[in-house]
């Protein structure tokens, strides 16, 4: 397979893994209500997600070290299939509880595969090649189909009925329609060379996870790259809740009220996507004047600054204008991160390693809630902004080693 053909592949893949993501996002509170749910159960039951996550991140990730990309990605695809299924016919809490679990175990099999498949082929067909070109491409892909998917429901809401099946349920099918042809796409599209110990049963990769999450913290440790990349991933998580959970609630503060807010909502969370997309698109030119580690530096600061703004402006349309300004940075990060977390690892131990990065992502996030609301709630919500955007801008002088290393001999791959 040639580095284009990957590329090409990546990308389609990526288009349909993260559509049926933007047709949900207007749904995940809406759809559970609508079925009787109160918002605190909807809220519990989408929790667990979470909880499973971070629970399987790690394993799943050495699961894919050790039998390999396709199966495991099939495997998640089977299972995001039943979590759709059952969210189909999902009428009490249980139900709905049972939806976030498998969509946990699914999230947690599907974080990294992909991407290392794509790192995995392409370096095979061309060991020099540019990996933050196919990646920048992939979070453009990625944020736009997210965009497009969430304006999508909101068309089939407000224009489309379908005789005997209610209104929020026809983007359901949607993506469970969508979810069988990314089953199909997976199942034709990724090849991988043979495993060294040959074919792998399931029972046997699993026995050799403990090994290969073992090998993986010991190549972190040894890095001080990556150990700065993982500190990289602490500061960005907790400055996350700054425009996921607090953004709508200083919008709220300035418009008079969440009714006014929640009609902005929509297209401002539409809007945000596209530049997200925009900034990942943006890369290849800055990464090709100042180099991927002094990309990747910049980008924290002009988020913090971004953020900071959002909390310090008295109106809203500077705090959308900033708020989009951050979604911009935000989608240039993920790229030159992962471009430099690649050069530093090989192909038996990539999936695990991203992992790691995942996981030490999503407690700092947890953290950052549970600071920054109580920070919102005693002093005020402009306030927990500015603290959470000073955390995510500390994260720019952690790329220093990468920068460093960036000006000697790229690290194998």
């Amino acid at each position: 397979m040639t580095g284009t053909q990957a590329r090409n592949r990546y990308l389609f893949l990526l288009a349909l893994r993260w559509f049926p993501v933007g047709l949900w996002v207007p749904l995940v509170v809406l759809l559970p209500l609508d079925r009787g749910l109160t918002l605190a159960e909807a809220g519990l039951a989408a929790s667990l997600q979470g909880f499973v996550v971070l629970a399987l991140e790690l394993p799943t990730g050495g699961l894919s070290d050790s039998w390999g990309r396709r199966p495991v990605l099939l495997l998640s695809s089977v299972i995001g299939l039943a979590s759709v299924t059952v969210l189909v016919f999902a009428d009490t809490f249980a139900m709905f509880a049972l939806v976030w679990v498998l969509q946990g175990v699914y999230r947690a099999l599907d974080s990294g595969p992909l991407e290392s498949w794509y790192v995995d082929a392409t370096l095979a067909a061309d060991p020099d090649a540019k990996l933050e070109r196919g990646l920048s491409a992939g979070g453009t892909v990625a944020g736009a189909a997210i965009g497009t998917g969430a304006l999508v429901t909101s068309g089939i809401v407000a224009w489309i009925q379908v005789p005997g099946v209610p209104t929020l349920v026809q983007p359901v099918l949607l993506i469970l329609a969508l979810q069988l042809a990314g089953f199909a796409a997976l199942a034709l599209l990724v090849r991988e060379a043979p495993h060294p110990d040959g074919k792998r049963s399931l029972l046997a990769s699993v026995r050799d996870v403990p090994r290969v999450i073992a090998e993986g913290a010991g190549i972190v440790r040894r890095s001080r790259v990556l150990l700065c990349l993982l500190g990289v991933s602490l500061c960005w998580g907790f400055g996350m809740v700054t425009f996921e959970v607090l953004m709508p609630v200083r919008l709220s503060e300035l418009v008079g009220g969440p009714e006014r807010a929640a009609e902005l909502a929509g297209p401002v969370g539409a809007a945000a996507w596209f530049v997200n997309a925009l900034g990942a698109g943006a890369i290849p030119l800055l990464t090709a004047r100042i180099g991927v580690g002094r990309t990747a530096a910049v980008l924290p600061l002009l988020q913090g600054a971004a953020i900071v703004t959002m909390g310090l402006v008295a109106g809203p349309a500077g705090v959308i204008v900033a708020h989009l300004v951050c979604y911009t940075a935000h989608g240039a990060r993920g790229p030159v991160s992962m471009t430099l977390l690649h050069r530093e690892v090989t192909s038996e131990h990539r999936s695990t390693v991203m992992s790691m990065s995942s996981m030490v992502w999503q407690p700092a996030g947890a953290l950052g809630q549970i600071v920054l609301t109580q920070v919102a709630t005693g002093v005020s919500t402009g306030f927990a902004i500015v603290v959470g955007g000073v955390v995510l801008a500390m994260a720019a002088p952690l790329y220093l080693p990468a920068i460093r290393a960036e000006r000697r001999e790229p690290a194998p791959v």
